[in-house]
């Protein structure tokens, strides 16, 4: 049987960067993605896969990394992030086109132009990385909130479309992971970024690049629609269980 590709964005560090590894440890082909392209392409020699400069927000550079990628049989949408607790009230535009840009539009960029080589694989399947964010609105989070619930609807109507053709479409919406995510959102305040895991055992990338592959080796007849992954610690949003 040839060898199955799979691309993952968003790869150079965090659930990114653990799904690649995983996906490779059973025998993927891997092309990763990202930004900073000195950690992808480490990744890439260690994972004995393929790395190209990505930036999601950029229709260029989608297009240049796609048409390197050539067949693909799953495509992982792990870009993204959220940027800042400011409210509605003092909501920065710049900070929420950003947002849209890296959650929502990049993972339309992607799909929209592997589709063809996912069906034409006769067993595609596409899996995009929301949030709890999609499901439970936070104060301060409505610029992040609105973003996922967006991939969500994206998702949903993707799944809707790809009836009767041979691909598969799942939404993968983990709770608090203990990644950069946190420091990015907070722009670079180790700190501030601590303090969100503090007093409880979050997700590592490793528990998430689990349910990618899980999910990534069903049989072909069998889509997981959507998956909320969560730590025993935290019962929603922002009920969490803390020592301190």
């Amino acid at each position: 049987m040839p060898q199955r590709t799979a691309v993952v964005t968003g790869a150079s560090s965090g659930i990114g960067a653990a799904t690649a590894r995983l996906l490779a440890q059973q025998g993927w082909h891997v092309v990763v993605g990202a930004r900073r392209v000195d950690r992808l392409e480490a990744l890439a020699a260690e994972i004995g896969g393929t790395a190209h400069a990505l930036d999601v927000t950029d229709q260029a550079s989608v297009d240049a990394f796609c048409e390197a990628v050539g067949p693909c049989h799953l495509l992982v949408n792990n870009a993204g992030g959220a940027l800042g607790t400011t409210s509605v009230a003092e909501a920065d535009d710049a900070e929420w086109l950003r947002m849209f840009e890296m959650n929502v539009m990049g993972t339309l960029r992607l799909t929209r132009a592997l589709l063809p080589q996912l069906i034409a694989s006769g067993d595609g399947q596409v899996i995009s990385i929301g949030s709890i964010a999609a499901l439970e609105p936070y104060p301060g989070g409505a610029g992040y909130n609105a973003a996922k619930h967006a991939v969500k609807a994206l998702t949903r109507v993707l799944r809707l479309e790809m009836k009767g053709r041979p691909i598969r479409v799942c939404e993968i919406d983990p709770g608090l992971v203990e990644t950069e995510f946190s420091l990015v959102r907070f722009f670079g305040d180790q700190e501030r970024a601590d303090k969100v895991y503090e007093g409880m055992t979050p997700l590592t990338a490793d528990d998430v690049a689990e349910a990618i592959a899980w999910v990534a080796s069903r049989p072909a007849h069998v889509n997981i629609d959507q998956l909320l992954i969560m730590p025993r610690d935290q019962v929603s949003a922002q009920v969490v269980h803390r020592t301190v």
